[in-house]
């Protein structure tokens, strides 16, 4: 078990009249202004100051790192509106830089956030200033180590007060258009983040190319075989997955645990943003062939997307994993609150801190390259009901739609994509499996493990207390160097989840979305152990389903634990359920589903305005110039 995190604090600090702050446990404003800066060059941004009681004595200056960002799993959507000038005067606000000071509280202070409802309600206005938000959050919000954000609200105050009750506009026509009706669009799906985070977007791109729609898929260079072998055109963003994960692991989202680690990530985003633009309209980088956006499909960790999509004057919707709109049903997967009254809130808060973090990447690119004016408000996209038409990629088995959520929100099922039917498993993994039963499978796909040989030696020591054999998954995390051969383990590179989890009776993972449906649709109880992001999320929501025990956090990985999860999956009674829910999964349909809510919220095009009739004394006037008579 490790010791509690300490809670960091982040302050911006000059003598202005808008403070920022995140100390200990409050985050926001507390005595400084914080102030945009005009960056350029890879490694612009806010100078940064790490201080630790600990660590390092006076605290280390840099400045060439900026706000930190969240990671893959902790973004934002912004809303392209601006606040008017006189409701913002942000020209003072975010005119100068100044330095964002990070510190390790050397004490757990015990503050209590408790806030009335109509100041909290005022997070949710628009017309409040910037400064005065700052100040709430400060009042009520506390960034973990663990990436979340905690804060309390009242008792007795009812849910719909903490925000304003949506008044959804219904859709004109709710119902599907007939895709044969559609004439055939140029596509880009702008996705960023692990190949669990690809796979479900090359399944929707698919489908759409199937209906004589042209389909490119821009995201990071590591997959781009992935893509062109499924038959999708391929369009590489900036950002290393590989980088990004392991930093969302280390430092869990908001807060980098060093100076060193601000440029590393701000390089990452600032790469993943300046590259949108050109994924929409340049053409392919292989084949030269033109191509410009008439769509955009994309997920939250895009960063720019929707401000790419306002200045090409094009239609966006946006699909993802986890929840990102307000509802009173559940908190934002990146929040801690115990109360349901601040649940709708949560969504709020998060967005805030994490625009915070991107803000001044998001203007340069709105300024430099887009050409639009720049964003001044510090709510993001959860201040009020968007435009912008959200799938959420998940079984309404296993989470139905929440009634709050309107007819521009929809939860299309799980998007798997069928690589089984072309798979041929290694002989020595079919002997493997046919020798005994069927084995537990454990691994954490593209995450980097902090320890790798501990944590092998624990599932090694787990699977023979309990009698079991186990599948490890190596993975990126370096899992299975093991000392000797044991007849109980088998160790596996890579192998397609819609085959593999049929063939086991259990499975251990780390959370992420797409390993969790793959698990359920074939009935695998299930154990998660999240890193970060939205895994405790779904580990919640699979142990509220009865399907697995309470998700390990990755940090609390232990013998007694894993030994008891095992045996919690190994009860019938849960085999049962996990059974009921495949079923259930069976009939549903997430590719069709997604493909139907892109139609159906897709605008109307505009016909293309028909040439004026030329008149008889123009043509007069052009036969007289060339000297026809």
């Amino acid at each position: 078990m490790t010791e509690p995190p300490e809670n960091r604090r982040v302050s911006f600090e000059n003598s202005g009249e808008a403070p920022a702050r995140i100390e200990g446990e409050n985050v926001g404003t507390n005595g400084g202004e914080a102030r945009e800066v005009e960056s350029s060059g890879a490694s612009a941004g806010n100078g940064l100051e790490l201080e630790s009681g600990e660590a390092s004595g006076g605290g280390a200056s840099v400045d060439n790192g900026g706000s930190n960002s969240p990671g893959i799993s902790g973004t934002s959507l912004q809303k392209t509106n601006t606040l008017p000038r006189e409701i913002s005067n942000l020209d003072k606000f975010e005119s100068n830089s100044s330095p964002l000071k990070l510190e390790r509280a050397k004490t757990e202070r015990s503050r209590h956030h408790n806030i009335g409802s109509v100041e909290a309600a005022q997070i949710f206005n628009d017309k409040i200033p910037v400064q005065q938000k700052l100040k709430l959050l400060n009042r009520i919000a506390t960034v973990k180590d663990d990436g979340t954000v905690e804060f309390e609200v009242p008792g007795d105050v009812e849910p719909l007060s903490l925000g304003p009750k949506q008044t959804h506009t219904e859709v004109v026509d709710c119902e599907p258009l007939d895709a044969a009706d559609l004439p055939p669009l140029q596509i880009v799906m702008l996705i960023v983040g692990t190949r669990g985070d690809v796979q479900p977007f090359i399944a929707i791109g698919k489908r759409l190319q199937d209906y004589g729609h042209r389909v490119r898929l821009a995201t990071h260079s590591n997959f781009k075989e992935f893509v062109l072998t499924a038959g999708l055109e391929f369009y590489p963003l900036g950002g290393d997955p590989k980088v990004l994960a392991g930093y969302m692991v280390k430092n869990k989202g908001f807060l980098p645990s060093g100076p060193s680690e601000i440029p590393v990530q701000r390089n990452q985003m600032k790469d993943i943003i300046y590259s949108l633009l050109s994924a929409c309209k340049d053409p392919d980088m292989d084949s030269g062939i033109p191509f410009k956006a008439e769509a955009i499909i994309a997920n939250p960790p895009a960063y720019g997307h929707t401000h790419v999509a306002e200045a090409l004057k094009v239609p966006i919707h946006i699909f993802f994993t986890m929840p990102w709109t307000p509802t009173s049903e559940f908190p934002h997967p990146l929040s801690r609150v115990k109360q349901s009254a601040g649940y709708r809130l949560s969504y709020q808060i998060v967005d805030s801190l994490i625009w915070l973090g991107i803000r001044d990447m998001i203007n340069d690119v709105r300024k430099k390259k887009l050409k639009l004016r720049p964003v001044t408000y510090l709510s993001g996209s959860q201040g009020s009901d968007s435009d912008i038409p959200h799938g959420y990629i998940w079984s309404p088995h296993l989470v139905p739609k929440p009634k709050d959520w309107g007819p521009k929100i929809d939860v299309v099922g799980f998007c798997f994509l069928d690589l089984a039917s072309n798979y041929e498993p290694p002989e020595e993994l079919v002997k493997w499996l046919e020798a005994g039963e069927k084995p537990i499978y454990i691994g954490f796909g593209s995450l980097p493990v902090q320890e790798p040989e501990k944590m092998t030696q624990i599932i090694v020591e787990a699977l023979e207390r309990t009698g079991q054999r186990g599948i490890i998954n190596k993975g990126w995390g370096g899992l299975g160097n093991l000392a000797e051969p044991k007849d109980f383990i088998y160790l596996l590179d890579n192998c397609p989840h819609d085959w593999l989890f049929l063939q086991c009776k259990a499975v251990v993972h780390h959370g992420g979305a797409g390993t969790t449906a793959a698990g359920l649709k074939a009935a695998c109880p299930t154990t998660i152990v999240p890193f970060f992001g939205d895994q405790p999320f779904w580990g919640e929501r699979v142990h509220v389903r009865g399907v697995g025990p309470s998700p390990i956090p990755v940090d609390e990985f232990s013998l007694p634990k894993l030994v008891e999860a095992i045996n919690f999956m190994l009860d019938p009674k849960v085999k049962e359920r996990a059974v009921e829910i495949a079923k259930a999964m069976k009939n549903e349909d997430g590719v069709t589903g997604a493909v139907k809510a892109f139609f159906k919220h897709l605008p109307p095009r505009k016909p293309e305005p028909e040439p004026e009739p030329v008149s008889s004394s123009f043509f007069s006037m052009i036969s007289r110039c060339f000297g026809c008579a």
